[in-house]
């Protein structure tokens, strides 16, 4: 045992402390979450954005600049607002050294989104370039640095523009491999900061964002007037402001805000309002509703003002005050007490919005116990199922299973690892199956192509044997808390029969569980179209652009494979395409797409309308198609 202790020495030499450029590159899943390659709206590159632009909004909130100007180019950021300015003695320090910053005077930050002093830390250690320059009182002060190290600090210059910040950065390309920045998660971004603060402007890229009503125009824009069942209810309070509907989409549609900050995990503020809101309605109309029968198909906004929020991860995806304010009122009681006033209020003065609302709690009432006996039978074929066949290959570890005395890092990377594959035939899910990482990646196999679920009811999830066990290997059946892998992710053929299974399964997830796809926990894998080699290189090509590349680069008449479907890919080249640098496209729902108008559109009856469109983008096709050969000719 003694020789085997010599391999592990634990001396002087052993401990090493870190700086703090080095420390956030070393464990960056502990100050910004995932890394990401941009596809998921909270990877990385987004929460670099977002800590920038956080200042931006604390110096709003406090009274300083109205406006917040957005450019991204390729690759580059630069965010400029106009509030004070940082001090110009403290512009390095502010960005390079831990524990800086005026947030810890409350006096100066009272109700702000960051509070520890690590967010621009965090994006100039994780930046390959990082440049800030504040302006103040008529003069700036400008320094630059790569990977958090200042390369140069400008002396202070008289300077004509206005007071405030400007940061330009680049994510470092060793840390965000193949990233790229989508612009419909920023839109969406954008949208929310102004939601939460009426009056604020945001341009983008030439694009202006601005709200005047809050939370009510954040619920106009996420839904369509034509499906909800009453009028949007706002209310309106000293640091809180709710909004309210319902509609005929199934599950929970809730989103919550802290200081201006989206909590896209929800929190204590959240919580609050789910029981409070069933406590209230319960209350008004005297019966003991279901608290899922209250909460079905609601779409609903919460936005609290908390002194010193604390905050779950360093994300601020998650709120975990328990009070309002230091020796103030509980979250719980403050959101309890604001409902039980205000929402009781509109309820007894618009009756005809609490009919509606009655109604739709009863429709949903009815709906459940309907389901509930085929529920049963569906739940037992399913356990039977699960014991003798294999269309689940299961992983081992599952996104809401935290395992216990493992580093924090780690949990945090295998959670957002965790995905499973939605594969049709057994070739497909063959490969994947002996390719896959076991510890986070499973295989479910579909057995040919699913139904065309559009405009029925929840009853076919539980009497169609394939939803039911797709529901039930998601863990979904109750609610999508309960979901079991992070990402997931359809498998088919590059083909017409694959692109016909993609939109089925996109159909049953948009009619049926719309929030896995709106919280973006859907996706699309891509697999090359192309293998290209000779004997000394092999490069696999996604595209007919990327072949010609591969083509040109090894000459000499290379071996090109055109791959027809996921079984003609071996084992061994599948793993090179669902491991680090899976290719997968996120599918996206925006806030102003209205999911029945588009399913009606795509997988309802063939309209005449359907087939004007398909006919005039084939025609666009073969256009492009003509001239593409054109040019090639000449």
């Amino acid at each position: 045992m003694a020789e085997k202790s010599n391999l592990f020495e634990y001396n002087d030499d052993s401990v090493r402390t870190l700086d703090w450029k080095e420390h956030i590159r070393l464990r960056p899943g502990m100050y910004i979450g995932k890394l990401g390659d941009g596809n998921s709206p909270d990877d990385g590159i987004y929460v670099l954005l977002k800590e920038v632009i956080d200042n931006c909004i604390d110096e709003h909130t406090m009274g300083y600049g109205k406006q917040v100007d957005v450019t991204i180019e390729n690759k580059t950021v630069t965010i400029r607002d106009f509030g004070r300015g940082i001090p110009l003695g403290k512009v390095v320090d502010v960005v390079s050294k831990i524990n800086t910053g005026a947030k810890y005077d409350s006096k100066a930050f009272q109700k702000s989104v960051g509070l520890n002093g690590v967010g621009t830390k965090a994006v100039n250690a994780l930046s390959g370039y990082f440049k800030v320059t504040a302006f103040r009182e008529g003069r700036e002060k400008t320094a630059e640095f790569s990977k958090g190290v200042l390369t140069k600090e400008h002396k202070e210059a008289k300077t004509s523009e206005p007071n405030g910040t400007l940061v330009t950065f680049i994510p470092d390309e060793t840390v965000f491999k193949n990233f790229h920045f989508l612009h419909e998660y920023m839109d969406n971004q954008f949208w929310n900061y102004c939601y939460l603060n009426a009056g604020l402007i945001i341009n983008f890229n030439g694009k202006k964002y601005v709200s005047k009503n809050g939370l009510l125009d954040l619920l106009q824009r996420r839904t369509n007037e034509d499906e909800l069942r009453y009028p949007i209810i706002h209310l309106k309070g000293n640091d809180i402001e709710v909004a309210i509907t319902h509609n005929n989409d199934y599950g929970e549609e809730i989103f919550s805000f802290v200081n201006g900050q989206y909590t896209t995990q929800g929190g204590t503020h959240q919580q609050a309002f789910r029981e409070a809101f069933v406590k209230v309605i319960r209350d008004f109309y005297k019966k003991d509703y279901e608290a899922s029968d209250i909460r079905q198909s609601i779409v609903a906004a919460v936005s609290v003002r908390v002194v010193e929020p604390v905050f779950e991860s360093q994300t601020k995806t998650k709120l975990g005050s328990l009070n309002v304010e230091e020796g103030g009122a509980t979250m719980k009681n403050f959101v309890n007490d604001f409902l039980a006033k205000e929402l009781d209020n509109y309820l007894h003065k618009n009756p005809t919005a609490a009919d509606l609302l009655k109604k739709r709690i009863e429709q949903s009432e009815r709906e459940r116990k309907e389901l509930a006996g085929i529920k049963k039978l569906a739940n037992e074929r399913a356990k039977k199922a699960n014991l003798h066949n294999k269309k689940l290959r299961d992983c081992r570890y599952h996104y809401n299973d935290e395992p216990s005395g493992k580093d924090k890092d780690t949990i945090v990377e295998k959670k957002e690892e965790s995905t499973i594959f939605i594969t049709e035939g057994d070739s497909a899910s063959g490969s994947i199956t002996k390719a896959r990482n076991v510890e986070t990646q499973a295989v479910f196999s579909l057995r040919g192509k699913p139904l065309n679920c559009y405009g029925m009811t929840k009853k076919v999830v539980y009497e169609n044997e394939e939803f039911n066990l797709l529901q039930h290997a998601l863990n979904v059946e109750d609610g999508v808390e309960g979901l079991r892998y992070k990402n997931i992710v359809f498998a088919t053929d590059a083909d017409v029969d694959g692109m016909h299974i993609r939109l089925l399964l996109m159909t049953f997830f948009l009619q049926f569980f719309p929030d896995l796809v709106k919280n973006g926990n859907v996706f699309i894998l891509e697999t090359p179209l192309f293998r290209v080699r000779n004997k000394q290189e092999t490069i696999y090509c996604y595209d007919e652009v990327e072949k010609q590349a591969a083509v040109k680069k090894l000459g000499s008449k290379p071996e090109i494979t055109r791959f027809k479907g996921l079984g003609e890919i071996s084992p061994d080249e599948f793993a090179r395409f669902i491991g680090p640098d899976m290719r997968k496209q996120p599918v996206m729902v925006m806030p102003e797409t209205h999911i029945q108008q588009i399913l009606e559109y795509y997988m309802g009856k063939n309209t005449q309308e359907r087939q004007e469109f398909i006919i005039n983008n084939l025609r666009v096709e073969l256009d492009l198609a003509d001239e593409e050969k054109e040019a090639k000719a000449n």
